[in-house]
């Protein structure tokens, strides 16, 4: 998608207000598109002189019908969606209760399911758009103790396979980014289910590997290799399904896990948890 100095492409980006949402909105700004990006608060930087904010919570279907119709009421269209929104649980599986596995999948799943619906209808209409959905390397190789937080990125990887092969014959161009660990307040907010405490028999597994995660994603502040992935699914000419954001070791380890043992496979990523 070619940027129109006199007419500026409009860009939704969905969790706006930090880490990859707002290095999203800020580069594409830099770039002369007019971004709009979401936050769950009071959107008062809005015309602030850099990417415009308006207030969404993906959660709800009321709050993102609202604000979708806010952003087509200033900007009169939407010509790319970023689905960037989301939130992390760590914990053993039988430690998740069903409300936190809801919670889990409301923002990271439905809340990308919620914004497609909303501007599908307006980009089908105008036979063009582009939709990034911000996925994970979680979404190709399950992580123990983030259970919930990978099967909801392993479902954004299948629902963005389906929603690329049925709208490309309306020219609309699906794309999916697949980051590996990075420094970001994802980290700090990552929440522990109600039950991970001393006296769960996962206690001491668990421990160790959510600080191997947390390790592994401060130990890499530069979060440019995402946004340049996101920039390239904006604005390539045939963009692909899949743009991975990782160091070249993660990638190493995606590209082995359908060649080696699924026994041998299990046992490099409980050692590298330190859960053996």
């Amino acid at each position: 998608m070619k940027r129109q100095d006199s007419n500026a492409s409009v860009v939704l980006v969905t969790g706006a207000s930090s880490g990859f949402g707002q290095a999203i909105a800020m580069a594409l700004h830099q770039r002369d598109y007019r971004v709009f990006g979401t936050t769950r608060g009071a959107a008062e930087n809005a015309g602030s002189g850099r990417h415009e904010l308006v207030t969404m919570n993906v959660d709800s279907e009321e709050s993102v019908a609202a604000g979708v119709a806010e952003v087509l009421r200033r900007a009169g269209r939407i010509d790319v969606l970023v689905n960037n929104a989301g939130l992390g649980y760590a914990g053993a599986i039988e430690d998740t209760s069903i409300e936190e596995a809801r919670s889990q999948f409301e923002t990271n799943f439905f809340g990308i399911h919620r914004l497609c619906r909303a501007v599908l209808p307006h980009m089908r209409d105008r036979r063009s758009g582009r939709i990034v959905n911000m996925s994970s390397l979680g979404g190709r190789i399950s992580v123990p103790f983030q259970a919930m937080y990978c099967a909801s990125k392993f479902a954004v990887e299948a629902y963005t396979e389906a929603l690329r092969m049925e709208t490309g014959p309306f020219d609309i161009h699906v794309s999916m980014i697949e980051p590996g660990d990075f420094a970001t307040r994802f980290t700090a907010n990552r929440r522990m289910t109600a039950a991970s405490t001393a006296e769960s028999p996962y206690a001491a597994r668990c421990r160790s590997a959510v600080q191997r995660m947390a390790a592994d994603e401060t130990g890499n502040a530069d979060i440019g290799p995402v946004v340049r992935a996101v920039i390239r699914a904006v604005e390539a000419d045939a963009p692909r399904l899949r743009y991975p954001a990782a160091s070249a070791a993660q990638r190493v380890i995606v590209a082995l896990r359908p060649l080696l043992p699924s026994s041998l496979f299990e046992s490099l990523i409980m050692d590298h948890y330190g859960i053996r």
